[in-house]
C-alpha cells in the first residue's frame, strides 16, 4: 500500500500532509520553511520516505471558480513536482485556510502557535478532501 500526500503551497510556509496507508484518512501533517530548489527537494524526500504514490497539490481558486495569480503559481509549482518524477493532482482549495483558522480556533491556538501551525491543517483539510472524493468516485467490482 501506499500514501498519498497533500500540499499547501505557499510563498513563506508550506503544509503537508500524509495519508494513512490506506488511503482513506489524512494523517501525520507539518508545516515546512523552505523555499525554491530546497522545498522540492525535501517534499520529493518525504514522498520517497513515506512511499506516496500521488501528490495533491491545492489550487487556490476565486469564489467564482476562476483562476487568479495564485494558482498560477501552484500550477507551477505542481509543474515542478512532476518534473521531478512525482505523480500530480490539483485539488481546489477554497476556504481550506478560512477552515484551518475555524479549527484552531475551537482548539484556542492562537498567535505565533496558530501561524506555525495553519498550513499543516489546510494541507489535511485539502488531504481529506481529496481523499473523501477519491473513494467515494471508486465504483465497486
Amino acid at each position: 500500500m501506499s500514501r498519498i500526500m497533500a500540499v499547501d503551497y505557499g510563498d513563506v510556509r508550506t503544509g503537508v500532509a500524509l495519508s494513512d496507508l490506506t488511503g482513506s484518512l489524512a494523517g501525520q501533517a507539518q508545516t515546512l520553511t523552505l523555499q525554491g530548489k530546497a522545498l522540492l527537494t525535501q517534499l520529493v524526500a518525504l514522498a520517497q520516505d513515506n512511499d506516496v504514490s500521488e501528490v495533491v497539490v491545492g489550487l487556490p481558486r476565486n469564489m467564482d471558480g476562476s483562476h487568479g495569480a495564485r494558482a498560477q503559481l501552484c500550477q507551477e509549482f505542481a509543474q515542478k513536482l512532476r518534473n521531478r518524477g512525482l505523480q500530480v493532482v490539483l485539488r481546489d482549495e477554497r476556504l481550506t485556510t478560512v477552515s484551518a483558522i475555524g479549527i484552531l480556533n475551537q482548539h484556542n491556538v492562537r498567535g505565533k502557535e496558530r501561524k506555525g501551525k495553519i498550513d499543516a491543517v489546510a494541507a489535511t483539510l485539502i488531504l481529506q478532501d481529496y481523499l473523501d472524493f477519491r473513494n467515494n468516485s471508486v465504483t465497486p467490482i
